[in-house]
């Protein structure tokens, strides 16, 4: 029963998870003319809020079984969360993504996936900087801690030191891979409104998935791809190669 319970919940999580992914990439799959792009917002917005509050009652009924669960997800929260703050505009300086990638590494996908949502809606809120783009990177940063749990693995923690090192191997270029992912999809659903008209880098309305796509992928390359994301992977990087593996050991002995 709790097998079937517990698929359950995962299958409507995955398909909240594509829902969102759909509400990230409208621009490619839509004709809406720029001047409906603006007016599309709030709708693309409210049509998310709905799926983050599904999501995140799902996870919480299915993932906090103790108090001691509670604990290490507030406490991991708090610590993404004042690491966010401090590193907030120092150029693309995003050592939160660390914090997100161990956790999930260490308790699973789904608490990484929920590590990464209350990690951005905390922060965003003592920081000050909620808005339109919150709910997309609650779910952005779900992900990339959900990532780090479905990593080949996770289930036979390694028990020499050859094996450890692999596994942080591993982690620092899925921290790589997730940077860039990151910044390129939540530069996708602003994109159209992001830039003018008639460019190269341009949304153009009625335009093919391939014209569109390519124009997305300059855009993104020039705008943050070799700037704020490469920094953000430098910084990923190294401090997972610097406290991956006594992080990660550390939080293994807390088991749930």
């Amino acid at each position: 029963m709790m097998t079937r319970l517990s698929s359950t919940r995962t299958s409507l999580m995955v398909a909240a998870s594509l829902l969102a992914l759909a509400a990230f990439a409208w621009p490619l799959f839509t004709s809406a003319l720029p001047t409906q792009t603006q007016a599309a917002v709030p709708f693309v917005v409210f049509a998310v809020v709905p799926l983050l509050v599904v999501v995140m009652s799902l996870i919480l009924d299915g993932s906090i079984t103790s108090s001691k669960t509670l604990a290490l997800l507030g406490l991991l929260t708090a610590v993404g969360t004042a690491v966010r703050i401090a590193s907030t505009g120092v150029g693309g300086f995003e050592a939160v993504f660390i914090v997100l990638i161990l956790g999930g590494r260490a308790f699973g996908a789904r608490f990484g996936f929920l590590l990464g949502m209350l990690t951005i809606a905390l922060s965003s809120v003592l920081w000050g900087g909620f808005g339109p783009w919150t709910a997309f990177q609650m779910f952005a940063a779900g992900w990339v801690g959900a990532g780090a749990g479905l990593l080949p693995g996770r289930s036979t923690p390694p028990t020499d030191k050859s094996s450890r090192r692999k596994e942080i191997v591993v982690l620092v270029l899925y921290g790589v891979c997730a940077s860039y992912l990151f910044g390129a999809i939540m530069n996708l659903w602003f994109w159209p409104f992001g830039v003018g008209p008639a460019t190269d880098i341009s949304y153009v309305p009625g335009g093919s998935l391939f014209e569109n796509l390519s124009h997305f992928v300059v855009y993104t390359l020039l705008t943050s791809t070799l700037t704020w994301d490469t920094v953000r992977a430098i910084t990923t990087a190294i401090g997972l190669a610097l406290i991956g593996a006594p992080a990660l050991k550390a939080l293994r002995r807390a088991k749930l």
